[in-house]
């Protein structure tokens, strides 16, 4: 017959050992996550922007590229973005010559409040080359 130890369980030190292997794995996995966050939501301002970009063409052809601006929405033919549930961005459009309009995306905190860190993407459209570029700051930069 086996004897049974009535002191069966787990040494102080154990739990010790188990507390910081999941405390150095979860150091090495939260800023991946933070920053797999921020890229969705960096996702989520693209798919707008170029959402914008079609309202604008549109908008051109119809009131003059003068009236597609973000204070015009209605001409633009849709709401403001930044008015969306769960929204994670504030947008500006701006005109930059004939057929030239540049679409700034600037990150909000929950209050849509501008963020104070300056974390931005911003989309340049050239409507008559149709060629676009897109630049970030802090976590975007490699956007």
């Amino acid at each position: 017959m086996k004897n049974l130890n009535k002191n069966s369980g787990f040494t102080l030190l154990e739990v010790i050992i188990v507390v910081i292997i999941v405390g150095v794995l979860a150091s090495l996995a939260l800023p991946r996550f933070f920053a797999m966050v921020e890229y969705s939501k960096a996702a989520e301002a693209l798919n707008v922007v170029t959402s914008l970009r079609g309202a604008i063409e549109r908008c051109e052809l119809q009131h003059g590229i003068a009236n597609c601006t973000h204070a015009n929405w209605n001409n633009l033919g849709m709401e403001d973005p930044a008015g969306a549930a769960n929204a994670h961005w504030s947008y500006t459009i701006s005109q930059g010559g004939t057929g030239i309009y540049t679409i700034t995306a600037t990150r909000t905190t929950h209050d849509n409040s501008a963020s104070s860190d300056g974390n931005t993407i911003t989309i340049s459209v050239n409507n008559t080359t149709g060629a676009y570029s897109r630049t970030g700051t802090g976590p975007f930069s490699g956007i």
